[in-house]
């Protein structure tokens, strides 16, 4: 079933929508949460309607409801840009899968991911942190938080965990921003192609010579068995790649920002650091900035409190309104680091929750404790209403932060 198109109407607003405060939800969403209904109706840049979940509770069942589908291959799947489109029929990472595929692939990965493999990784991490924060200050203020801080760290630690040599870093680092913010199917399969080239070209270098990290233990445990192909290692290589720092990197910019903008929550941590790791769960429910990977499509008739989901229509689980329902959260819109807010679904929920969220939250930790103890004066150089936003096609996030202290 392929759902016909329309334009946007009151009944059926246009989505994805864009922020226009780093940490706060567009109003559209607000409104799509303030109905009551459990599922509402929306459209897709190409006129196609689909479904959007309005409250915690049905988000966290549809993320582990078996008939909806992450299979972006699937001629139904739901779109939320032209760049998703022109990527749709290239060999997916495993996020895209289905079980058992989904499963197979991410046994393969998943050792390199366990709570015990990222504690041991917390002294390493705290050295790049303080690394790249040792270069910041001796360079002196102003600086871009995002390229001097708040990028490297991720992009440093991804690439010794999977054994990508950080001097490709700024190579990585433009493709990866060039496939998830270009505007074009044409630039997206570009930018994607330069990675997978890349990739394969390690991989191939993999093979005549091992080294560290989780690519050379999945060519010698995996690609050399014959129990994963070589345009699959690619593929899982490129979606660690790009999540393990993308997310990482926007989520501890957004983190600063929203501190620096609540000065009593900021000052909270910094008189009882033992807060920091709930601060950071409440960073990840308020900021929820991978809205955009929450889309499914049915694969068959779904009942949600008397609406019906019917096969092929497509349905996104969104954590900025998700996270923000008052039936899970007291004072939803409130920014509150004693807050419990574990059962936030920005990591997503069932099979599919994030791979590589034990080490985002390590990374977060660390950063933003080291970022504050050593720079107690940190603050903006410009007023948060000048910063420029990314759309809400992408993840969420500025790609620059310009701070002095």
């Amino acid at each position: 079933m392929t759902e016909s198109v329309a334009a946007p109407t009151p009944d059926a607003p246009a989505y994805p929508s864009d922020r226009t405060c780093p940490y706060q939800p567009p109003e559209s969403y607000e409104r799509l949460r303030r109905t009551g209904d459990a599922l509402r109706r929306i459209t897709l840049y190409d006129g196609r309607r689909a479904w959007v979940a309005t409250n915690h509770e049905t988000a966290r069942k549809l993320l582990a409801d078996p008939r909806l589908s992450s299979d972006r291959t699937q001629d139904d799947f739901p779109l939320i840009s032209a760049r998703a489109k022109g990527i749709t029929k290239k060999r997916p990472g495993f996020i895209s899968l289905d079980p058992p595929e989904h499963g197979h692939r991410r046994r393969m990965t998943i050792s390199a991911f366990t709570v015990r493999r990222i504690k041991a990784m917390r002294p390493e991490i705290e050295r790049i942190v303080h690394g790249f924060l040792d270069e910041m200050i001796a360079a002196g203020p102003p600086a871009d938080l995002v390229s001097r801080f708040s990028l490297p760290v991720p992009s440093l630690v991804i690439c010794r965990l999977l054994g990508v040599p950080y001097a490709d870093h700024e190579f990585f680092q433009d493709a990866s921003g060039r496939l998830l913010r270009s505007t074009t199917g044409a630039e997206a399969q570009a930018a994607r192609d330069d990675l997978e080239n890349y990739l394969d070209g390690l991989v191939r270098e993999l093979e005549r010579e091992p080294r560290p990290g989780l690519l050379g233990t999945m060519v010698t445990e995996q690609l050399e068995k014959g129990t994963i192909d070589r345009e699959d290692l690619v593929s899982t290589a490129m979606l660690m790649l790009v999540a393990g720092h993308e997310t990482t990197a926007s989520m501890a910019s957004l983190g600063v920002i929203t501190l620096l903008d609540h000065p009593d929550q900021l000052a909270a941590l910094r008189s009882d650091p033992s807060l920091v790791p709930g601060a950071v769960e409440e960073l990840l429910r308020y900021l929820a900035i991978a809205d955009v990977a929450g889309a499914r499509v049915a694969t068959a008739d779904i009942e949600v409190d008397g609406q019906t989901v019917r096969a092929g229509e497509g349905v996104f689980i969104n954590g900025s309104i998700a996270n923000r329902d008052g039936a899970a959260f007291e004072r939803p819109d409130a920014f509150d680091v004693r807050r419990d807010a574990r059962h936030h679904l920005s990591f997503g929920y069932g099979v599919h929750q994030c791979l590589g969220q034990n080490l985002a939250r390590l990374e977060l930790e660390i950063m933003l404790t080291a970022l504050f103890d050593r720079l107690p004066t940190l603050r903006l150089a410009v007023p948060v209403d000048q910063l420029t936003l990314r759309p809400g096609t992408t993840i969420q996030g500025v790609d620059e932060l310009p701070v002095t202290w």
